[in-house]
């Protein structure tokens, strides 16, 4: 079974190749812009995670993709990296998968030319260990605060 957090993370990543979500009830297509802000979920991400939730997930669902986010929540279904491009895909727990990564209508999509869709960063707390590694350098003068 797939939780918020896997689900949310599949989400964020396909954003970040312009694939939007299908709202229920006809309420349209999104795609958060940013995804990302501060090392977490951006606002927008987290606006368009509200809207899928009003529905619990029901008829919500990745473009290119036939899952409900309900269905992806369900024991029935795990979030795995395609064997092909990497990406976070759903497959069955039981059972074959009978439909293609949403990569499949992405013409660009795998390219090894451009950066592959990631989680966030908190660079705050990745400078912070930087600095830390570099006052530990043998032989360095003490940093002046």
């Amino acid at each position: 079974m797939a939780s918020q957090d896997e689900v949310r993370n599949f989400l964020a990543h396909w954003f970040q190749l312009g694939k939007p979500i299908v709202l229920a009830e006809g309420r349209g297509e999104y795609l958060p812009d940013p995804i990302f802000q501060n090392g977490r979920y951006s606002q927008s991400f987290e606006d368009c995670w509200h809207r899928v939730m009003v529905t619990s997930g029901q008829d919500c669902y990745l473009k290119g993709t036939s899952q409900s986010i309900a269905a992806m929540l369900s024991p029935a279904w795990d979030v795995t990296p395609c064997a092909r491009c990497e990406m976070p895909i759903v497959m069955p727990t039981a059972g074959t998968m009978t439909e293609l990564c949403p990569c499949n209508d992405l013409s660009t999509w795998p390219s090894t030319e451009v950066p592959m869709p990631r989680t966030a960063v908190d660079n705050q707390h990745h400078l912070t260990e930087l600095r830390q590694r570099l006052n530990m350098v043998p032989g360095k003068p003490a940093a002046n605060p």
